[in-house]
């Protein structure tokens, strides 16, 4: 039987987490779970009905009547919040401002996790997102922190929402960066930290190319390694 195992995947907002994670599991014939995504579907819920986060009984309720999945659509991951495909949605910018807001609540990260640690369970599974390797899946075989310098990071982010059509100034960008870092670093459930056992990929000088090679010569590395431990 081929040996499988759970690649954690985590990092700074922007700093390719998603790219690299479902390049990872396209190579490997994987299953890529997009945690962050799942997050940003619970934000659009709350904004869409226009809930006080701040108030635990009406979240905790909400959580009752949110449910996610992803399908892949046309070789892409798509985001499913209760059956509606919201892939383009999640991923505005009125998303980005409140999404580390909404994920730094403990019911929803509880929710969350639960629903991430039942995807992965039979293994073969990439996961990117800002806890995976501490607190998802602190037994992932392979942890990679992603970073990258904030100005490379602020510039692929314009980047990627003009593709989109999306117009904002560079430092819109970069502030909302630097809020969500602080905010993911600081929150008290779950922070975004680096795991002790964790990769750290510095992708400001690599192409995705390069960063793939790399990351896959380390699953390989960790795979026969793993194959390799005494009973």
């Amino acid at each position: 039987m081929e040996t499988k195992i759970v690649i954690a995947v985590d990092g700074y907002a922007s700093c390719g987490k998603s790219t690299l994670a479902k390049a990872l599991a396209a190579a490997l014939n994987y299953i890529y779970i997009d945690t962050g995504a799942m997050y940003r579907a619970v934000t659009l819920y709350c904004i869409e009905n226009e809930l006080d986060i701040d108030d635990k009984e009406a979240i905790d309720a909400a959580l009752q009547q949110i449910k996610i999945h992803f399908e892949k659509i046309h070789q892409k991951n798509t985001t499913f919040l209760n059956d509606r495909n919201v892939e383009e949605e999640i991923r505005k910018m009125y998303i980005n401002e409140r999404v580390s807001e909404v994920a730094a609540i403990s019911a929803v990260r509880r929710a969350m996790v639960e629903q991430q640690r039942k995807m992965g369970k039979q293994k073969g599974v990439v996961l990117d997102g800002r806890d995976i390797g501490t607190v998802v899946f602190p037994g992932a075989e392979l942890k990679l922190f992603m970073t990258a310098a904030i100005n490379v990071r602020t510039q692929r982010r314009v980047d990627e929402l003009g593709a989109k059509g999306l117009v904002v100034s560079d430092e819109e960008v970069r502030e909302n960066l630097i809020h969500r870092d602080h905010i993911d670093s600081t929150r008290a459930d779950s922070p975004l930290k680096l795991a002790d056992d964790a990769i750290v990929i510095d992708n400001s000088n690599i192409n995705p190319n390069e960063q793939l090679a790399m990351c896959l010569a380390l699953t390989t590395q960790r795979i026969s390694t793993f194959m390799n431990k005494p009973e």
